[in-house]
């Protein structure tokens, strides 16, 4: 009922996905990610237990095909799940159970994978493959978004269009981005505009930030209300 893109930058060392759905709030139960492992998108009937337990599969070593196999033995509904991966390496593998709605089935090229079901046609994924590889000199986030739009105008969900979601996750914990529209008539399109508020609004802050490497983040009074002022040139911290 979904299609989707995973994928990893092996450059940034960055693993993203981005999922779009006729269906309410796709974000909350497809995308699984984690830092320096691997990128997990479990769809159709979603069972999110797969997604943690393929990325604890890949973390153990196991390829992204034996870490899937693993997964989905214990499960005994595998026939109605789709769900694609993709490792530190930029291995792939991905399944489609053989209960899951036509058109579904997946592609996959050098780290990353597109798969869907419940799709309008087959040529959704192979032009969100096709254009995510000619994007290739856009911003992964740009791309993943971008891709997703030109496999909608192919045809799409074949039941319409409600939901988008985009995470991306670097070297911390957390993802650095996390968007969601869980019901628009245009979610991509939303989408899109969402990722250009947090290039305008949230990157420029993410320097700053808690993070492995300074655990406290940015903690001097004056650097942080300088960072407001243009916005908000009245907020003071209290000293």
């Amino acid at each position: 009922m979904t299609w989707s893109i995973v994928a990893h930058d092996v450059a940034s060392g960055a693993f993203a996905v981005a999922v779009t759905t006729c269906n309410l709030a796709v974000g909350a139960s497809c995308p699984f990610l984690r830092s320096g492992v691997g990128a997990v998108s479990t769809q159709s009937l979603s069972n999110r237990y797969l997604g943690p337990a393929v990325l604890d599969g890949l973390a153990r070593g196991l390829s992204p095909q034996l870490a899937l196999d693993t997964a989905l033995a214990g499960d005994e509904g595998r026939g109605l799940r789709q769900i694609h991966v993709v490792d530190r390496h930029g291995r792939t593998a991905s399944h489609t159970g053989a209960n899951c709605v036509e058109w579904c089935g997946g592609v996959a090229g050098d780290g990353f994978s597109v798969a869907g079901n419940m799709l309008a046609n087959g040529s959704v994924v192979d032009d969100t493959a096709e254009a995510f590889v000619r994007l290739w000199d856009e911003p992964l986030p740009e791309r993943l978004v971008e891709a997703l739009q030109v496999g909608q105008a192919t045809g799409g969900d074949r039941r319409g269009r409600q939901s988008a979601a985009l995470m991306v996750i670097g070297a911390e914990d957390f993802p650095d981005i996390n968007l969601r529209v869980d019901d628009h008539a245009e979610p991509l399109v939303e989408l899109s505009r969402l990722l250009g508020l947090w290039r305008s609004q949230a990157e420029p802050g993410l320097a700053g930030r808690p993070c492995r490497a300074n655990p406290a983040g940015q903690t001097d009074l004056d650097a942080i209300e300088a960072g407001w002022r243009s916005r908000w040139p009245d907020l003071r911290l209290r000293r």
